[in-house]
């Protein structure tokens, strides 16, 4: 039976369910949340499948090249939606956590839109610097054990609804609200009954590399942080359209799940940590790449618009068809400052794409961009018939001269220029269609006008600062892409160009009386971390530090600095927080709030820098927003740069100065010991 709806429930669709910022994705638009898709907490949670299993999405995305994990599910943690869905959603979350409350409307809109073929399974991973997570964590766990699921997700929304009201007299109170036996909820908490569940919990989402919140598995695939609705609907796309698949290889619904992660990692991936290893999947976000454009191509507005898209298009994928009106209104909105300049990267699996992009670059060779937007157009509007009849057709309509148009076709004219777009593309790590670089920041699916926007309208910014610089507006684009990474594997990394550095050299980077420090104060070792909270392997070197400070206990000390790379347009800002942070708190406020931005790696603006602060013990947020707005630490942050510069290294991040001696890139646990070890020995 379905519950009624609380004034608590309706107060966290209220505040919820319209338009709401988060990390990168500030200003996406989101529908107003389903009530009954928030109370969906019924018995029938976990009951057999009462909706038909639909067909396959629309999906044409890579289906390959995603880290799946294995994360194990039982009856013994909560569930919304039915067992034998297809696709399963792990979230591993924290009460007192801002971000995990604001992806709650997210989550309840993708159970309302896919109905029947998603779940959603908790587990609990209660931060240690929110001091209420845990109890409230074991308040959930004792409801859903009293009431089952429908407990659990009602005192699941009230704690979420209630994140700075989480002391023991609250939950209490929500206990009582709930219609639980508060006498059994008061022994459960004082005995601590659901404490060992929670540390399995946290345990298995440490072994996962998932050590931020909220983290989530989808049917294996990790999505970390308050992700917008399209990301994850385009997950849960690609899981369904891999699900159909092995339910037609005779696998039941009910062991979809199982086996799609029978072979998942029970481990952090390795990372790339040299400067040859292969790209990652998808480009940087954060980064600025140098996209060139290299002769005539087809485009939109003028030469000299401060900002320049380039995207790279599929003829035949969907998405790129259903992100052609928001590319219009965004050329309608901003004139001729914007301009759209198209390259072709015609999938593998789309039989007709590679003759559509063919055909629609003979039309831009006879007649220009009045013919390339022709058929580019036509192509668009009859996705489902693109035939070499109908390129004809269609050639024929926009006025091109067909013997020269079949003789094109015919002789592959164009398929080099294709080929080499796709080569571009492909080197940038952003295989997939549609995928945009706005002034050379990646903006990558058919992504809401507001989310092209908010990344243009920074880039107008840094553009008219070039014009103002001197810098004519026809040549605004090449500066602003000219220092731009032009491999995706240079993220993260030390720069191709750069030369590797002698192994047994000393740099002699002095070690700061005062910065942030871990292990020893006297030991024999010292790594002095160059780091960068916006740079993903960063954030994956992490476990091994930890490792290591654990394995060499008193004889390795690390020294946190600051390096934050050009490309990464929030992390100087970042790296000034933490240090107002380490100011304000010393050594244990430093490396808590370290933690909440490597969780948060998206959600860098002043703002959240502010919001991350919060439950962090001894930091006034006045204070920090103060720091923050006036620069405090601006000089100092430049100044663990030019230490680098001074001594002559040529280091990208993560870096590491053991006892002087450089050691570079999210090397795994191996290569750190082999150094400290030297060290020791010396």
């Amino acid at each position: 039976m379905r519950r009624s709806l609380t004034p608590l429930h309706v107060l966290l669709v209220a505040s919820y369910g319209g338009v709401f910022a988060c990390g990168s994705d500030s200003g996406s638009s989101y529908e107003p949340v389903d009530v009954a898709a928030m109370t969906a907490g019924d018995e029938s949670a976990t009951q057999a499948r009462a909706t038909p299993i639909a067909p396959p999405p629309d999906y044409d995305g890579p289906l390959d090249g995603f880290d799946v994990y294995r994360v194990p599910v039982s009856a013994a943690q909560p569930q919304r939606g039915p067992e034998d869905a297809l696709v399963t959603i792990v979230t591993f979350s924290d009460f007192q956590c801002p971000f995990c409350s604001r992806v709650v409307p997210t989550l309840a809109r993708i159970l309302e839109e896919y109905a029947g073929q998603v779940r959603l399974v908790w587990r609990n991973n209660p931060l240690p610097f929110h001091q209420q997570a845990e109890p409230a964590a074991q308040a959930a766990l004792e409801a859903f054990s009293q009431g089952g699921p429908a407990e659990f997700w009602e005192m699941h929304d009230l704690l979420f609804a209630n994140q700075r009201a989480l002391e023991r007299q609250d939950l209490e109170r929500y206990a009582a609200q709930v219609g639980l036996d508060v006498p059994a909820f008061r022994r459960a908490l004082d005995g601590h009954v659901h404490a060992a569940a929670i540390e399995a919990d946290q345990q298995l989402s440490a072994s996962l590399g998932a050590r931020g919140t909220p983290a989530f598995f989808v049917n294996g695939e990790q999505l970390m942080g308050a992700q917008p609705y399209e990301a994850f609907d385009e997950v849960v796309r690609r899981q369904l359209t891999l699900a159909h698949r092995a339910m037609q290889q005779g696998i039941p619904p009910a062991a979809v799940y199982a086996h799609l992660t029978r072979n998942g990692l029970t481990a952090p991936a390795p990372s790339p940590s040299m400067p040859n290893a292969p790209p990652p999947s998808q480009p940087d976000p954060a980064a600025i790449y140098r996209v060139p454009i290299d002769g005539p191509a087809p485009q939109r507005g003028p030469d000299d618009a401060l900002v320049t898209i380039v995207t790279f298009s599929d003829f035949q994928c969907p998405f790129c068809g259903r992100v052609k009106p928001t590319i219009d209104a965004v050329l309608d909105r901003y004139g001729n400052d914007v301009r759209l300049v198209w390259m072709n990267n015609p999938l593998p699996f789309h039989q007709n794409a590679m003759p559509a992009a063919e055909a629609a670059l003979e039309a831009f060779a006879q007649n220009g961009n009045t013919g390339f937007w022709a058929m580019h157009d036509r192509i668009f509007d009859h996705q489902q018939e693109i035939t070499r009849a109908n390129l004809e057709t269609w050639a024929g309509e926009v006025g091109l001269n067909l013997p020269r148009f079949r003789s094109a076709l015919d002789q592959h004219t164009h398929q080099a220029t294709i080929e080499a777009q796709q080569a571009l593309t492909n080197g940038l790590g952003a295989s997939g269609t549609p995928t945009f670089f706005i002034n050379g920041r990646n903006l990558r699916g058919a992504q809401p006008e507001a989310q092209f926007a908010q990344i243009i309208d920074e880039e107008l910014t840094r553009a008219r600062a070039i014009v103002q610089s001197g810098t004519p507006r026809a040549q605004v684009y090449a500066a602003a892409i000219r220092d731009g990474a032009t491999r995706a594997q240079t993220i993260g990394g030390p720069p191709p160009q750069a030369a590797a550095p002698p192994e047994d050299h000393d740099y002699g980077i002095a070690v700061p009386r005062r910065a942030p420090a871990r292990g020893a104060r006297r030991a024999p070792v010292v790594i002095q971390v160059f780091s960068d909270f916006q740079c993903p392997f960063c954030d994956r070197v992490r476990p091994t530090l930890d490792t290591l400070l654990q394995e060499y206990e008193g004889r390795v000390r690390l020294v946190w600095r600051d390096y934050p790379l050009p490309f990464h347009d929030r992390a100087h800002l970042a790296a000034e927080a933490a240090r107002e942070v380490f100011r304000q708190g010393g050594d244990a406020a430093f490396w808590a709030y370290h933690d909440v931005l490597f969780a948060h790696q998206q959600e860098l603006e002043l703002e959240q820098l502010v919001a991350h602060a919060d439950g962090i013990r001894g930091v006034n947020a006045r204070q920090l927003r103060r720091a923050l707005e006036q620069r405090t630490h601006e000089e100092a942050v430049d100044a663990d740069i030019e230490a680098v510069t001074d001594s002559s290294a040529r280091i990208g991040t993560p870096s590491f100065f053991i006892n002087g001696r450089l050691l570079q890139g999210a090397q795994p646990i191996e290569a750190f010991r082999t150094a400290v070890d030297r060290e020791l020995a010396r």
